[in-house]
């Protein structure tokens, strides 16, 4: 950690993603900090010697890992690729960040879990994935933090925002281009507001209690709800015509298996870090204002 008066250096893998993006929307509220964004083709996590290469040129105080294989279906068939981002990569990333006294806040999924719950999943639940997908991503918790003791998880689960390809920008295509669209309703879980998210990242690394609370955390928006009524809450706010239909998962046939309940109780986050989280609805009207 920094020490003295010298501005706490916080690196940011993936930036160009959903998370990613929305840090490089709140950098400039932190003057405190300085921040250091790096894409893939900046700098390939996967590569242990390009990671050792950065770490001795930057002092680095925070690693936020946002970099990450998210193509659930596609990971199916890229089986390799996926356990190598989302696994391999994480345990080089975690060993540099533990060599270096960097505090690593890595990012995961609620398809740890087999989605068989009938009650919102804690922290200390027992994991299951049913997907490739979801096997990397829990392989990755697990080595990031048998290489670094110290690495704070947050799982999270059905993000969305004004960047990259969602589920929100899917639905407000589709409801231009169609008269109707099926959208599954026996799937829940709670829409999570990437921007929400990343504030809470930034009021985790910046409340002091970061390095006293490792370990693995829940955030998501507060509520829940299935993908139909997701849907349903788009069309309403940005008031489209399109109907939307309610269909089961048997007649959406996907290649990688969802689970069906990916609710996660976030009483640990809120506790620990004092947080405040705001309701889906409200944040899904933020991000669609934005869109607009």
């Amino acid at each position: 950690m920094s020490l003295n008066n010298k501005q706490p250096v916080i690196l940011v893998t993936g930036a160009n993603g959903q998370v990613g993006n929305e840090l490089q929307v709140l950098a400039p509220g932190f003057a405190d900090y300085r921040f250091l964004f790096v894409t893939k083709e900046e700098l390939n996590i996967a590569d242990a010697s390009e990671l050792e290469k950065y770490f001795s040129e930057h002092t680095i105080d925070f690693c936020i890992n946002c970099a990450a294989y998210t193509a659930v279906d596609k990971a199916e068939s890229e089986i390799e690729n996926a356990f190598l981002i989302n696994a391999t990569a994480v345990a080089s990333l975690a060993a540099i960040c533990e060599k270096n006294n960097t505090q690593l806040i890595h990012l995961s999924t609620d398809y740890v879990f087999d989605g068989t719950a009938n009650k919102p999943y804690k922290e200390t639940d027992n994991t299951n994935p049913v997907s490739v997908y979801g096997k990397s991503k829990l392989q990755g918790e697990q080595l990031a933090i048998q290489h670094a003791p110290s690495t704070i998880i947050i799982r999270t689960a059905w993000l969305y925002s004004s960047f990259k390809a969602n589920f929100v920008k899917t639905m407000l295509r589709l409801m231009k281009e169609k008269e109707s669209i099926n959208v599954v309703s026996d799937q829940f879980g709670c829409p999570t507001y990437a921007a929400d998210l990343a504030a809470a990242i930034m009021q985790i690394i910046t409340s002091n209690q970061s390095n006293l609370n490792p370990g693995i955390y829940h955030y998501t928006n507060a509520g829940i709800t299935n993908w139909y009524e997701f849907a349903v809450a788009i069309k309403k706010i940005t008031g489209s015509n399109c109907l939307v239909n309610p269909i089961t998962t048997p007649e959406y046939p996907t290649a990688a298996k969802r689970p069906a309940y990916s609710v996660l109780d976030t009483t640990k986050i809120k506790e620990t870090f004092k947080l405040q989280i705001p309701g889906w609805e409200n944040s899904l009207e933020k991000c669609l204002t934005l869109l607009k």
